[in-house]
């Protein structure tokens, strides 16, 4: 075959050109993303066989630190691209495994010489600092390098994306309120490894500009913003996605001595760029630099508010944040929060450990002991090791982290969780939530945490208020979006509840929160079909699997089916954290009701979590008329 048919490929009513790294449906040409190609090129290639997910991750993103939802959501925008339907598939998942491309490939016997597809030039500026002119950009200067043009795939992702939030208000409709996104910095420094600097460095700036004026001014939470890492979403697109009037771009590159780090801001309504600047210093003032380019950032901003001149604002920009004055513990404390919003056990155990070496730095920095307590604190409730050994530490952490500076959001939700989950303090956890939310009213996840307090307590219109103030600030967080379907079914609203999840899922088909609400739901409907279709869908063969199978199994009368996955269930080694929360789904739905008392009144002598959502959960509503079980409430502090 010739060089120039080797590299095309030929689908239905696709040709693929990897040369030119083309896709075109009946000659016209569909735009992806680099990543979406790559990922669509491998399958492709590989057609018929099933692609692992590390042979994905391991191509598409060499060397790089990414997460799993990555490729989720890549995937997602292939198949949006190539308009797959129910009736038209191209992509299989292969439950536990990977993807695999079932349309048949051929190569076509001629083809003319690969189209030349223009590339965007992209013009390096060297700026100390510039005072741009409100006008919109040309079409071919309009982005800066950090983020190119706009891409229909990407588009029809966050369209899908914002589906979730249907109630997200408008920011039309809010006269005054202004809405900021800070975009991913960018990494050119060319390693890969330094990814969590430039991360860490937008998580920092949305934490400053949070401080501006929240009455006013609502900045973006760090999980949807995220979303445009390495994107070629457009400003007018990310505008329309995430409901702002403003955005920042950025980028970082450093060395072993020297930083630069430039920024602008832009408007999104005419794309006007209303301010710019390049900083270049030693890494030894990178905290001030930081707090240099917030207030100047605030400056616009405020006049944009109020009509003052930036420089009669200059006095009230940002305030400076208590912290360290050691370089290399904010270094590490950025590394912290880099694995910790991963999400994972590796990820929790790395973050656990730069938090610390933060700490041997610098013994005296609050931020640091904040992001152990988030670490210890979500370890215990995610199960990820004993609560009797994670919650005391995360108290620890979390106290000292006040004692230092009283004002640090994080703490004080953290410290919420605890006395939530680990006390059964109700009146202390609402106190702290609500000091977390007065000191940072921006901080998206104390708003989530505090919805789900509300929730468990069955004050469920204050919870979905609480939930869509989480979403408005994180309005593409899928565990937000999730947590927001747990209160819709804690609330008995299950068609809702599985809307929810179902519209979760189509983002992240393996976001296993979601299919557990969804699962729930279905059993308490009496789907029990559709209930054990999602439980086959969703995880791969274990404890949640069989807790879920011996529930409707149970619940559906096919008792042989039920006994098979709680036998395997009961085999679990009792030093298994999760065995206690897995025991329960099964034996509520098996109806074994002694077994299910026993089980809570163990649960609440070791302090577990399990016991959060007793009051509410419709799981349990076989064992409320048991004296014991109301006994219970009282003393987990849920019944007055």
């Amino acid at each position: 075959m010739s060089s120039v048919t080797s590299n095309l490929y030929k689908f239905a009513d696709f040709r693929l050109d990897a040369r030119t790294r083309g896709l075109r449906r009946d000659g016209t040409s569909v735009p992806l993303t680099p990543k979406a190609f790559d990922v669509l090129l491998l399958l492709v290639q590989n057609a018929g066989r099933t692609v692992t997910k590390d042979e994905l991750m391991k191509s598409v993103w060499p060397d790089s630190f990414v997460e799993e939802s990555n490729l989720t959501q890549t995937i997602f925008m292939v198949r949006k691209a190539l308009e797959e339907t129910s009736e038209r598939r191209y992509i299989l998942n292969v439950q536990g495994q990977g993807y695999r491309f079932v349309v048949p490939i051929t190569k076509p016997e001629k083809l003319g010489p690969p189209e030349e597809v223009p590339m965007p030039s992209h013009k390096a500026e060297s700026v100390q600092e510039i005072q741009l002119q409100s006008r919109p950009p040309r079409a071919s200067s309009r982005r800066s390098a950090i983020i190119a043009s706009v891409t229909v795939a990407l588009v029809l992702t966050l369209t899908s994306a914002i589906s979730l939030w249907h109630s997200r208000s408008n920011p039309g409709e809010q006269p005054g309120k202004i809405m900021l996104a800070v975009l991913p910095f960018e990494n050119f420094t060319g390693d890969p490894a330094q990814e969590y600097f430039s991360d860490g460095l937008t998580e920092e700036m949305i934490s400053q500009l949070g401080n501006v004026d929240p009455a006013r001014l609502r900045v973006i939470a760090r999980t949807s913003v995220m979303t445009y890492k390495h994107s070629q979403a457009s400003v007018p697109q990310i505008g329309k996605d995430l409901g702002v009037q403003y955005v920042i771009e950025g980028s970082v590159r450093r060395d072993s001595e020297r930083v630069r780090i430039t920024a602008q801001l832009i408007q999104v309504k005419d794309q006007s760029h209303l301010w710019a600047r390049e900083y270049d210093r030693d890494l030894g003032h990178l905290l001030e630099l930081q707090d240099e380019i917030g207030r100047a950032v605030a400056n616009e901003i405020e006049f944009s508010l109020s009509g003052r001149r930036p420089i009669e604002a200059a006095q009230q920009g940002v305030a400076p944040v208590p912290g360290t004055k050691s370089y290399e513990a904010f270094d590490l404390y950025l590394k912290g929060r880099y694995f910790w919003n991963r999400r994972t056990g590796e990820g929790f155990r790395q973050a656990a450990d730069y938090f610390e070496q933060a700490i041997n730095k610098d013994p005296n920095y609050g931020r640091a002991y904040a992001g152990l307590a988030d670490t210890f604190s979500l370890m215990s409730t995610w199960y990820m090791g004993p609560q009797n050994e994670l919650m005391p530490k995360a108290r620890q952490a979390a106290l000292r982290a006040l004692q230092l500076d009283n004002s640090l959001a994080e703490a004080h939700a953290s410290l919420g969780l605890i006395e939530e989950n680990y006390d059964y303090d109700w009146k202390g956890a609402e106190k702290e939530f609500r000091q977390a939310i007065q000191f940072d009213p921006q901080y998206a996840t104390a708003h989530q945490w505090y919805a789900e307090f509300l929730s468990w307590e069955g004050r469920f219109e204050e919870a979905l208020a609480e939930s869509e103030r989480a979403r408005q600030l994180d309005p593409l967080s899928l565990i937000i979006a999730s947590d927001h379907a747990s209160i819709l079914y804690y609330s008995r609203q299950y068609d809702s509840a599985v809307k929810q999840c179902r519209s979760v899922l189509e983002l992240d088909s393996h976001f296993n929160h979601a299919w557990a609400v969804m699962i729930s739901a279905y059993l308490q409907m009496g789907k029990y079909d559709e209930a054990i279709e999602g439980i086959n869908n969703s995880v791969e063969e274990g404890p949640w699997t069989w807790a879920g199978k011996a529930a409707v199994y149970g619940r559906s009368g096919h008792t042989k089916e039920a006994r098979l996955a709680l036998a395997k269930l009961e085999q679990l080694p009792e030093s298994q954290v999760y065995r206690t929360a897995a025991l329960l789904i099964a034996y509520s739905g098996t109806g074994q009701k002694e077994r299910v008392i026993d089980l809570l009144q163990q649960a609440y002598s070791d302090h577990s979590n399990t016991l959060m959502q007793i009051k509410v959960d419709p799981m349990y509503d076989p064992v409320r008329s048991d004296p014991r079980f109301n006994g219970l409430l009282r003393r987990a502090g849920l019944e007055k």
